[in-house]
C-alpha cells in the first residue's frame, strides 16, 4: 500500500496493522550531525522516507513546522539521568506529537469526496490529543471512546470540552474498560457494512501515521544530548539507555523503529505498571493477554497491547532477539507514589505517575545490570552510561494523585485551566458495536 492509503485506512482490510516495507538507515555522517539539527529538521529527516513520492518537499516541511510548534526539551534530573519532556504541547502529553502530525498529514493527503471519520479509543491522553489536533480540521469528524470512570477528571475535561453540536468532535464515555473501547474500534473497522457507509480511519497508534512521528523525539533527544551535555563524538559511542513508559506500546515500537534507522541507543526499557504482559513475555517467552488492571497510571492500563504485533514483526517473532534490545520492568502504585515524593524532595523535579514509572524503570534497569547513573560499577574507566526516560505527561494532568503526595498544589498550565473552565459535553454509550454504530450515525 502507499503511505497515503495506510494513513487514511488506519487498519488493513484484514484487520491487521500496517508497517513500513523498509526502514531506511541514517548514514553515520548524518547521525554525527544530529546535534546541529533543530526539532523540525530532525522531524523532516526522520519522516521523509515514508512520504517521499506522495507529498512534495515544501508541503511536507509545512506539515512538520505547523505540527511541532512547541519545545521537546531534554532536562537533567540527576547525574547521568535525563528526562525527555514530551508534555509541552496543547494537551500537555506526548500524544500531541503524533496526533498533530497525523492530522496535518491527513489534511494534506486526503483527496476523498466523503468526509473522513476519525475513530479513536483512549485510556486517557490519546483522545484529548486527537480531539485537539483535528478540531475544526475541514472534511473530518472525530469520535472518541473512553472508559467511563477510568480517566482522570482532568483528562475527561480535555476530552469533553468541545461542543459536538457546534464542531466536529464527539467524546463518548463507554461503560467498560479501555480494552472494551479498543475492541469496539477493531470491531467497527472489521464491519464491512459499516465501512461502506462511513469512511473510517483510526487515530490510535495502530495508525501508522500516528506511530511514525513518535520516532522523531528519540532522535531529537540524542541531538540535544550531543548539543548540550556530551560531545557529539562521544554521543555515538556512549552506552545510552532509554526508558519508555508503556501501555499500548506504540511509543516503544516507534523507538525500536528509530533504532532500526540507526538511532545509537544500546537498550530500551519497557516500563509498565501492573499491566505487565510484555515484561512477562520477555521473561517467559509467552504472550498472554489478560483483562487490564486499574492503576494510578491509567493511560498504561492496557491488558492486550495492539502494537505488540509490530514489535514481534520487527524481530521476526524471535524473543531472544527482542531481549537483546528490550528489557522489561513492572512497578506497583505504592512504588510509584514513593518515587514521586522522593524525586521531588531530593531533586526538585516533579513527575506524573507515568513519568515516574519511566524513571523507576530506568533506575531499576541500571541497578540490575550492574550500572549506576555516573559510571559502570565493575569498570570505572568505561564510558559513563547515560539514561533518558520519557516524561510523557505534565503532572498537573494528574493533580488529584500528585498533589496529596507532595503536599502542595500544582500550578495549572494555561491550556489545562481553559479546559477545566469550560462546560463538559459527556455522551454515554454501552460497550457494544450497535452503540458505536448509532454514535456514528449508521
Amino acid at each position: 500500500m502507499s503511505f497515503q492509503t495506510a494513513l487514511l485506512e488506519g487498519l488493513a482490510p484484514d484487520g491487521g496493522l500496517y508497517v513500513p516495507e523498509t526502514i531506511e538507515r541514517w548514514p553515520a555522517g548524518e547521525l554525527a550531525r544530529l546535534p546541529h539539527r533543530t526539532l523540525t529538521e530532525v522531524a523532516y529527516r526522520a519522516l521523509r522516507p515514508y512520504t517521499r513520492g506522495e507529498l512534495d518537499a515544501s508541503a511536507f516541511e509545512a506539515v512538520v513546522v505547523e505540527a511541532l510548534n512547541f519545545p521537546i526539551p531534554v532536562v537533567p534530573v540527576e547525574p547521568g539521568i535525563y528526562a525527555l519532556e514530551l508534555f509541552h504541547g496543547p494537551t500537555l502529553a506526548f500524544k500531541d506529537v503524533g496526533a498533530r502530525t497525523m492530522a496535518r498529514l491527513m489534511a494534506a493527503l486526503d483527496t476523498g469526496d466523503q468526509a473522513l471519520t476519525v475513530l479513536a479509543a483512549t485510556s486517557g491522553d490519546t483522545g484529548s490529543a486527537v480531539a485537539h489536533a483535528f478540531h475544526r480540521v475541514p472534511h473530518t469528524r472525530v469520535v472518541v471512546l473512553y472508559p467511563e470512570g477510568r480517566v482522570s477528571p482532568t483528562q475527561e475535561a480535555q476530552l469533553t470540552m468541545f461542543n459536538a453540536e457546534e464542531g466536529n468532535v464527539r467524546a463518548y464515555a463507554v461503560a467498560g474498560s479501555f480494552d472494551d473501547c479498543h475492541r469496539l474500534t477493531r470491531e467497527a473497522f472489521g464491519d464491512a457494512a459499516l465501512r461502506r457507509r462511513v469512511r473510517l480511519t483510526s487515530a490510535n497508534s495502530v495508525n501508522i501515521g500516528r506511530l511514525l512521528p513518535q520516532m522523531v523525539y528519540y532522535f531529537h533527544a540524542l541531538a540535544q544530548l550531543g548539543r548540550t551535555f556530551v560531545s557529539p563524538a562521544r554521543l555515538l559511542s556512549t552506552d545510552i539507555v532509554v526508558c519508555t513508559p508503556s501501555g499500548n506500546f506504540g511509543n516503544l515500537t516507534a523507538g525500536l523503529m528509530a533504532k532500526r534507522a540507526g538511532l545509537p541507543v544500546a537498550r530500551f526499557v519497557a516500563a509498565t505498571n501492573a499491566n505487565d504482559v510484555v515484561p512477562e513475555y520477555l521473561s517467559s517467552g509467552r504472550f498472554e493477554p489478560r483483562p487490564s488492571v486499574r492503576t494510578i497510571a491509567n493511560a498504561m492500563d492496557v491488558g492486550h497491547p495492539s502494537n505488540f504485533e509490530r514489535m514481534t514483526w520487527l524481530y521476526d517473532g524471535d524473543v531472544d532477539a527482542m531481549r537483546a534490545d528490550v528489557a522489561g520492568t513492572r512497578h506497583q502504585d505504592d512504588e510509584v507514589r514513593a518515587t514521586i515524593a522522593k524525586v521531588y524532595e531530593t531533586r526538585g523535579y516533579l513527575l506524573d505517575p507515568h513519568s515516574a514509572i519511566a524513571y523507576l524503570g530506568l533506575k531499576s534497569y541500571l541497578a540490575q545490570s550492574g550500572r549506576g547513573a555516573g559510571g559502570l560499577r565493575d569498570d570505572p574507566a568505561a564510558a559513563t552510561p547515560l539514561g533518558v526516560f520519557l516524561a510523557t505527561a505534565h503532572p498537573a494532568k494528574f493533580g488529584e494523585i500528585v498533589e496529596p503526595i507532595i503536599g502542595r498544589p500544582i500550578q495549572t498550565p494555561a491550556p489545562l485551566a481553559e479546559a477545566l473552565a469550560r462546560p463538559r459535553h459527556i455522551l454515554r454509550i454501552g460497550a457494544s458495536l450497535d452503540a458505536v454504530r448509532e454514535a456514528l450515525g449508521v
